[in-house]
């Protein structure tokens, strides 16, 4: 489905880029589209540009991933009142409304607009020393980018595919106009996924697998074949094609450039200047103070830090689930002399971007990395998936092995559900979890009280944002809100 789509919220111009390394500069938004997208070195530049909202503070540079901890009872605001600033009290108590919701939207549909332009300007641009593979490669990242913010978008503000498939899910938007006035429909849930996984399979075709964007600091800040197919391991779990959500995962868990962290590399992993080599990232957010998209000032390494702004402490059910040898269970510090009462991720330490002591700091966000692929296909294989020489209970056993945690003698549902908690926690999994499965959640507040939500409550979808129901009459907003 096609549809005309004019970001009325955001400045609908294409950003371009003309320093060495996009992940550290913003996108410009002043050269005109037309000329912008007259050339390949345009278009190149305005999807390497594409890059940098996704460090804006609604989106993985903050509170889509922070949010979900606090909502799903990962995290909770500290009790000691001088630990925090109240920047989480929406999330904590499920205070969500119109004109109080996520911002998410407008930036989602910022990154397409810009991802939408370059797909739909790629022709006649194979000139001299401009391959059609080139152009492919090209067509690959923005296909990627469109498919990662629809589908962040139906994960927030839908229900999820498990719930209702064919429930209002977000508007689909696959070309923009910015002199264009339609004002368009939500699309159903299973449409938006649909599209996502088009996307996805068109981008993993046109890719050529060696393929690492060039000038960049952080070649895992960008989109690669693999991450591609990760993407689509995730997007094919949420949507409950079983088999295929194993498949993708297994093509990742098989490519020798990845491996799991052991007990040992574990606690030393985060807060790294870029991920390099090896290891379990496959795609990563990369954050510098010089992005002015980057919301460092109220990034993760300060929410989370009981020396910074200090909202975003680990709940206590959470520390409880770990057991004595699980070095996953060590990525919790306190305070000095734990005068919070708290404990506290260290997946966001911060990577001395500027003074070397300096508070807050800059600190990249791991969007997939291979331990997510091994619960995947375990998740997958318990609901019928096949793959040769695989079995669920391996599965999470190879990822307890590596965090000296004890070997699993069975696996079921809730077990998976348990290790992605353990495994993926602080990354902003487990609030999308909770929904897709079905879940019932029940959690304490810092004051004490317990908030509770069925399995079937409207809360798993966030409200649309009111400025967005103000200029599109035709958006219908969530039940509840």
């Amino acid at each position: 489905m096609k549809k005309i789509f004019a970001i009325l919220t955001l400045v609908v111009t294409i950003g371009f880029v003309g320093c060495e390394d996009f992940l550290e500069e913003a996108p410009l938004l002043t050269q005109s589209s037309d000329i912008t997208l007259s050339t390949y070195n345009g278009l190149n530049n305005t999807i390497a540009g594409a890059y940098s909202p996704l460090v804006s503070l609604n989106w993985y540079g903050s509170f889509f991933v922070l949010n979900a901890e606090m909502r799903a009872g990962n995290a909770i605001i500290p009790s000691n009142t001088d630990f925090n600033s109240n920047r989480m009290t929406v999330p904590h108590d499920l205070a969500y409304n119109a004109t109080t919701t996520s911002g998410l939207w407008g930036w989602a549909y910022y990154v397409i607009s810009m991802a939408n332009n370059v797909l739909n300007n790629l022709e006649g641009k194979d000139v001299v020393d401009v391959t059609k593979q080139d152009l492919d490669n090209l067509k690959a990242e923005a296909l990627f980018l469109r498919a990662l913010s629809h589908f962040d978008l139906v994960r927030l503000y839908a229900l999820p595919y498990s719930k209702n498939p064919n429930g209002l899910g977000v508007p689909i938007i696959l070309y923009t106009d910015e002199t264009a006035s339609e004002q368009p429909l939500r699309n159903t849930v299973a449409e938006v996924y649909e599209q996502i996984i088009k996307d996805l399979l068109e981008a993993e075709k046109s890719m050529d697998p060696e393929y690492v964007r060039g000038g960049v600091t952080d070649s895992k800040a960008v989109a690669t074949l693999p991450a591609i197919q990760a993407l689509l391991s995730r997007v094919y779990l949420y949507s409950q094609q079983w088999q295929l959500a194993a498949d993708y995962a297994t093509k990742v868990i098989n490519n020798p450039n990845y491996n799991l962290w052991t007990a040992d590399e574990l606690p030393g992993v985060w807060g790294k200047e870029v991920a390099g080599s090896g290891g379990e990232v496959i795609f990563e957010v990369y954050s510098k103070k010089s992005n002015e998209f980057d919301a460092w000032w109220e990034g993760p390494s300060h929410m989370t830090n009981p020396k910074g702004y200090a909202d975003c402490a680990a709940h206590p059910e959470l520390i409880s689930l770990y057991d004595d040898d699980d070095v996953r269970g060590s990525l919790f510090r306190t305070d000095e002399n734990n005068v919070s009462g708290s404990f506290w991720t260290t997946k966001y330490i911060g990577k001395g971007d500027g003074d070397a002591l300096s508070t807050p700091d800059a600190n990249n966000v791991i969007v997939i990395r291979l331990s997510e692929m091994y619960l995947n296909r375990a998740e997958a294989l318990i609901n019928g998936a096949s793959i040769a020489g695989a079995t669920a209970l391996a599965d999470l056993n190879i990822i307890r092995q590596n965090r000296g945690a004890s070997a699993l003698s069975s696996a079921g549902a809730d077990i998976v559900f348990q290790e992605r908690r353990k495994e993926l926690a602080f990354e902003g999994h487990i609030w999308f979890d909770y929904a897709r499965t079905n879940r019932a959640l029940s959690r304490t507040k810092s004051d004490g009280s317990l908030v509770s939500i069925a399995s079937d409550d409207n809360r798993w979808a966030l409200p649309i944002p009111k400025r967005e129901l103000d200029v599109n009459e035709n958006l219908i907003q969530n039940d509840g809100y």
